[in-house]
């Protein structure tokens, strides 16, 4: 029996660590888990349900999970508590593996920041009762908070994950910059809409779609629920500039076009959620896959930004 000879083996950047990179990647995916599981802690209303008590459940280290909405915040606490340790592994890890001054210890260290800052805003919301019925404006302006700073944590992981990987760094003052700084500034707006809007689904939910729509036009009614009438107009806009964005980097290189495409499709994935979502009265499972397609789509143009706006390009 003759046997084929293999290929050649596709060549490894110097600076790249696969088993740092596969373990970075494998903490961007926990952490997209960890957002999933805090998005239903809110749709559920199980904010509340330690009590007034943090990072203590109840008073206590492992509570009695008497209801479900116990068990559901606290299976979301010990979760993030794992995060800690897994970000903080990668921290160290990164700054055993890689020179000083490589991006991937820039990415680790940012990544650590910001899950430190995470777990403050998660403990204020709880703290000010910012949870379960609240309707204020304090909790939209504290969810919109935690909403970016998530979505920062998110995007320094991917990074980290990416540099790791043997990507080349970025060069911030090309003139490119500005572009890739305006897409990400419109995910952000428009995630903070989409916590807007999802706020106000839970907290004033309607009974059928015409409903809704009389809600969200009611002068008297709350400030939540007239807001979310802007996200899916502002939806429109961003998914245009989106398109813009990953046309014109899609150009530069295969790389880009190819997380161009990715970044496409997820942007169109999203629109039809949205729509989907508006139908159905979002349910909370529908609230969940809108988050999750938002949360990759956020990834993906991260990656996208990187990319184009990397040191060498290929």
């Amino acid at each position: 029996m003759v046997t084929a000879p293999a290929g050649p083996a596709r060549p490894v950047p110097a600076q790249a660590k696969p088993p740092l990179a596969r373990f970075a990647w494998s903490v961007l995916a926990y952490n997209i888990a960890v957002v999933l599981w805090g998005a239903y802690v809110r749709a559920t209303g199980s904010g509340a349900g330690c009590g007034n008590h943090w990072p203590l459940c109840n008073g206590e280290v492992v509570p009695q999970l008497a209801s479900v909405q116990r068990f559901i915040e606290f299976t979301h606490r010990a979760s993030s508590g794992i995060d800690t340790f897994l970000i903080l592994g990668l921290a160290v890890w990164a700054f055993r593996a890689f020179p000083k001054r490589h991006p991937a210890r820039l990415g680790a260290v940012l990544s650590s920041a910001f899950l430190v800052t995470e777990a403050i805003l998660g403990a204020l919301l709880v703290k000010f009762g910012l949870v379960e019925n609240n309707a204020s404006p304090a909790r939209a302006f504290a969810d919109a908070a935690h909403l970016i700073n998530t979505l920062t944590l998110l995007g320094c992981l991917t990074l980290t994950a990416w540099w790791g990987s043997g990507r080349a760094a970025v060069r911030i003052r090309s003139r490119r910059a500005w572009l890739a700084a305006a897409s990400l500034a419109a995910l952000l707006l428009l995630g903070i809409s989409g916590v807007i809007a999802a706020l106000g689904d839970t907290l004033f939910p309607a009974a059928s779609l015409r409903a809704g729509l009389a809600q969200d036009l009611d002068a008297a009614a709350n400030i939540l629920v007239r807001l979310r009438l802007w996200h899916p107009v502002m939806a429109a806009g961003v998914a245009v500039w989106l398109a813009f964005y990953a046309f014109t980097a899609g150009e530069r290189s295969v790389r880009a076009r190819s997380l161009a495409w990715t970044a496409g499709g997820l942007l169109a994935a999203q629109l039809a959620a949205g729509v989907l979502n508006l139908f159905l009265l979002a349910p909370v499972w529908m609230q969940m896959l809108h988050l999750l397609l938002a949360d990759s789509l956020w990834i993906a143009v991260v990656l996208l930004c990187a990319t184009d706006l990397a040191v060498e390009t290929a």
